[in-house]
């Protein structure tokens, strides 16, 4: 009888302590993005200097409970089809095969993988990212920018950067100048600053 005691108090302490490991994401709280408050940019050289480019059309959640990174991730997708860099001509060539090939791949997409280097409101964000039907992990360097409440819900920010080079994702395109030099960098700044809410219900 005493040794049936013992397994039952041993189970008791091991559901305990499953509860604290694989419980302790019951509490995040899921932000969706608020598109008309957020930015998905991108920056790349031309020649001889820097032009800016943005996504209009983009979507997605991230999860996050204060002081517990296990629980935060992040999960989104960009129409392809939506660059913008205030060119039709080049963004129409921009959503040819030369380029991001939207008829065959829409969508960019991120799905996160884990969190490390936790320093305060700083961290990093590991995950896959699609871009032009190939996948490649990433880092995000993030910045929790603030949490706030308002008539709508709460709402946190988010700003997150990384650099990427186009050819990882087959992205090639390129022409050679007289002098030698090429018209395109093959390295890809990208900024998201990103709002998310929980609405009330």
């Amino acid at each position: 009888m005493g040794h049936d005691k013992e397994e039952t108090m041993r189970k008791l302490l091991v559901l305990a302590a499953m509860t604290v490991v694989f419980g302790s994401g019951l509490n995040a709280e899921t932000f969706n993005i608020d598109t008309s408050h957020s930015g998905v940019t991108f920056k790349i050289r031309h020649i001889v200097t820097k032009f800016t480019g943005r996504f209009d059309k983009f979507e997605g959640t991230f999860d996050y409970e204060k002081g517990k990174p296990k629980t935060w991730k992040v999960e989104a997708a960009i129409d392809a089809a939506g660059i913008n860099t205030k060119n039709e001509k080049r963004d129409g060539h921009l959503r040819s095969p030369d380029f991001f090939d939207v008829e065959k791949c829409p969508s960019i997409t991120f799905k996160s993988t884990k969190i490390s280097g936790v320093k305060g409101d700083k961290a990093k964000i590991h995950g896959d990212l699609t871009v032009h039907c190939v996948t490649k992990s990433v880092i995000l360097d993030a910045e929790l920018t603030g949490i706030e409440n308002d008539l709508q819900g709460k709402r946190a920010g988010i700003t997150a950067t990384t650099k990427l080079n186009r050819k990882d994702f087959g992205i090639t395109w390129n022409k050679t100048l007289d002098s030698g030099g090429i018209v395109l960098g093959e390295e890809v700044e990208v900024i998201l600053e990103i709002e998310g809410v929980v609405k009330k219900g």
